[in-house]
């Protein structure tokens, strides 16, 4: 049988796409490399790519909320500190690196810190208060800490 009758027969329909990502996935990287852009499936591509921006955009608020939570907690909650405030202390540390390394494999999310942190900063607030059934007082509806603080590796609230 002739290969390119082959490879036309298996990538002609983008039913690849739901049977087998992965197969998907090699096969779109191969096709693009090989610039037989004729039998790639773009909508799927399209679809994909789209998905992979807005992975990055959650990753950054998930890390940015628990980030101000734990710094939230170091600062606010005295009851639970003392026994707490080396785990929290070591959170603060991991999320910030993790975010450090986001930012430095995608530099353009950056610019979207100001705008997510009184997002993140309200579902961290409101996270705690659920999470441990505390009363709304413990934490301040506005921020109490500025977006420099939150980024700033010597940052920890007293």
């Amino acid at each position: 049988m002739n290969p390119e009758l082959q490879v036309k027969s298996i990538f002609d329909t983008s039913k690849l796409y739901e049977q087998d990502f992965y197969l998907w996935l090699q096969t779109t990287a191969k096709l693009l490399k090989e610039r037989k852009l004729d039998l790639v499936d773009f909508d799927s591509l399209i679809e994909e790519i789209e998905s992979m921006g807005k992975s990055e955009r959650k990753e950054l608020k998930t890390r940015l909320t628990t980030l101000i939570e734990h710094l939230l907690k170091i600062k606010y909650w005295q009851a639970e500190k003392a026994n707490n405030a080396r785990g929290w202390r070591q959170t603060i540390v991991e999320e910030r690196r993790k975010i450090e390394y986001l930012l430095e494999d995608s530099p353009s999310l950056r610019g979207l810190l100001a705008e997510l942190f009184s997002e993140c900063y309200l579902n961290a607030r409101k996270d705690l208060l659920r999470k441990y059934e505390l009363e709304a007082e413990i934490f301040p509806s506005e921020p109490a800490f500025t977006l420099l603080d939150i980024l700033n590796p010597d940052y920890i609230p007293e």
